[in-house]
């Protein structure tokens, strides 16, 4: 297996978008050699512990409502064109995501990370739910297959915090600056929320026999 590194955050839209493209792809070729590993990286690394209203974040962040209303408009298209139909104005809330990671971090201890993360990714953009609350995020956690209450208890304390700042820390040192950005194989990254088209050629390239890429 080849491993597909993610640097991902589940309230970022392009996110949401180049995890339905890969997940086409992956389903489209089964015998895929890939496994996806996750990794943290807060889009608002700044935001409050109890986050900040959505529309006003976004309005105060991109200069205004004008801005707002174009970015949504095209992420509407871009999304419905990919598969996933969302509304980037569902969410009232802009939440700080430093928890979610934490879930995540630990679904990948159970086996469980891809489907958190995409658990996570739907509660925020399908259904509006606030993905820095613990209590919800233990809900998620729950619907994945993992512990509810332990998992509460952990949001309700500190650990691994400091490891996932140190960790999103060093992607940025690395030159991650932009979600999503993908690693293949530790050696070949790719940014953005690249067409499954993109996918499927690279995995053709990874699982060519080992005779016709000499030619």
């Amino acid at each position: 297996m080849i491993r597909l590194d993610i640097f991902s955050d589940p309230v970022c839209p392009w996110c949401y978008i180049g995890k339905a493209h890969l997940d086409r792809a992956l389903a489209d070729h089964p015998g895929h050699p890939f496994t996806l590993i996750w990794h943290p990286f807060q889009l608002n690394p700044d935001m409050p512990r109890g986050g900040m209203p959505k529309r006003a974040y976004l309005e105060a962040k991109f200069g205004g409502p004008a801005r707002v209303d174009a970015m949504f408009d095209r992420l509407r298209e871009v999304a419905s064109a990919a598969g996933v139909p969302f509304d980037p104005a569902l969410a009232p809330m802009m939440p700080n995501t430093l928890d979610a990671h934490r879930l995540i971090h630990w679904a990948g201890l159970e086996g469980l990370q891809t489907k958190v993360k995409d658990r996570l990714m739907r509660a925020y953009w399908l259904e509006a739910r606030d993905i820095g609350d613990p209590e919800t995020l233990a809900d998620i956690a729950g619907e994945a297959g993992m512990d509810r209450a332990v998992t509460l208890r952990l949001l309700q304390s500190d650990a691994d915090a400091d490891d996932i700042l140190a960790r999103d820390a060093d992607a940025r040192a690395k030159g991650v600056n932009a979600v999503p950005t993908f690693l293949v194989a530790q050696s070949y990254v790719v940014s953005g929320a690249q067409p499954p088209e993109l996918w499927a050629q690279v995995i053709a390239e990874l699982t060519a026999p080992p005779e016709s890429k000499l030619n």
